[in-house]
């Protein structure tokens, strides 16, 4: 049977925060074989890790920096969030990989180079959290690496590491070791399925346009007019105000969506430079694309649909446990509603364990749906009892 725990701290001292999360841990899991730490960019990372480390020396330990931490019982910025999972029928592996910005393919395979279920045959299923440095960029091509590598044989979910927002650095965590432009992955084998779905809603707003100038992450032109230009002139049909400067609250609610054959991979604008917008990840030159909105509603249904989708997966198992993986930008548009968000989630997972964080883009691999490097996507996994 499979046992999961979750904790949270709100406390801002790291020493702190770190001796209740292993003790709320450990008053659940007294010898977890994996663990998952999600901290604010406020934390010193080594003195938590340290702490995980020293209390359980047989786990597999992994995380990332963030940008809002929250469990089955909380939820805030600035603080800090763990989940704990041991499992007879499952078997656990971490490993980290360096060097994502110049060569993401390559750090696909040394992700992929220690994991077990290319040979072992005792495990059926197979699935993977991947948390990666978000600004080092090459999320797609690391995912679509992933997929491709493993024939579409594991289920791969996670997200983006974050700074609270900052866009300045952000970090991922194997063991004690704290790392930039590196990606880490935990695979998880297991006997019985893990369930994983992602979803958002946003839909179009605006006609199709075509990506007529662009370079990794920042669109110049769309239909041969300035990007900038462009947004600006959603922003007056549609009576909304698009400060140049200060554009962040305008794209919180105006993104972009890159059509793909099964609907709409979304993209964040974080800035304006000399008419070029600038995004949370790439957009390649040649995408068609659509200014995209959602409202509070169509973001909790998202989010329900994806814990649904997941737990569709389970195969009538009961669920022992669930992470969820959710973008910075929805928890900045949704404000407080945000919270009634991860609980639409706890409601469909039911009483069990549950934590996760706010990210830079959302991993989300799974035949059937849409896959690859997300942002403003819930991705919900979750884990059978």
């Amino acid at each position: 049977m499979t046992r999961t725990v979750s904790a949270y701290s709100t406390s801002t001292e790291s020493a702190v925060a770190a001796d209740e999360l292993v003790r709320d841990i450990s008053a659940g899991l007294s010898a977890p074989d994996a663990v998952i730490v999600f901290l604010s960019a406020k934390h010193n990372f080594e003195t938590v890790l340290n702490k995980f480390t020293e209390r359980f020396p047989g786990a597999e330990l992994i995380g990332c920096s963030s940008a809002g931490e929250f469990d089955s019982k909380g939820r805030g910025e600035g603080s800090a969030s763990a989940f704990a999972i041991a499992s007879p029928e499952m078997s656990f592996c971490a490993t980290i990989a360096h060097g994502l910005s110049s060569d993401p393919q390559n750090v696909a395979r040394q992700l992929l180079s220690t994991f077990r279920g290319f040979t072992e045959n005792q495990f059926r299923y197979r699935s993977a959290l991947i948390l990666n440095d978000a600004l080092a960029g090459s999320a797609d091509e690391l995912v679509r690496t992933l997929y491709v590598e493993t024939g579409g044989k594991y289920k791969f979910f996670g997200g983006g590491a974050g700074d609270d927002a900052a866009f300045s650095k952000t970090y991922v965590f194997k063991g004690n070791e704290v790392a930039t432009d590196a990606a880490v992955a935990l695979e998880i084998l297991s006997t019985k399925p893990v369930g994983v779905g992602v979803r958002h809603g946003w839909v179009p707003a605006t006609d199709s346009m075509r990506v007529t100038a662009s370079a990794k992450n920042t669109v110049s032109s769309l239909d041969a007019i300035s990007a900038a230009d462009v947004f600006q002139e959603h922003a007056q049909n549609t009576g909304q105000k698009l400060d140049r400067s200060a554009p962040l609250p305008f794209f919180l609610h105006n993104i972009a969506g890159m059509r793909v054959e099964d609907g709409y991979k979304l993209r964040v604008p974080l800035g304006i430079a000399e008419g070029a917008v600038s995004f949370a990840a790439e957009i390649p030159e040649g995408a068609v694309v659509s200014i995209m909105n959602a409202s509070v509603e169509s973001s909790m249904q998202a989010a329900r649909d994806a814990a649904t989708e997941a737990m569709s997966q389970l195969a009538g198992h009961k669920p022992g446990g669930a992470l969820m993986f959710d973008c910075v930008a929805t928890r900045l548009r949704l404000g407080k509603e945000f919270g009634n968000e991860i609980e639409a989630v706890q409601v469909i997972v039911g009483d069990v364990a549950l934590a996760g964080c706010n990210t830079y883009g959302q991993v989300a691999s799974v035949e059937g749906q849409l896959a690859g490097f997300h942002n403003c996507n819930a991705v919900v996994c979750v884990f059978p009892e």
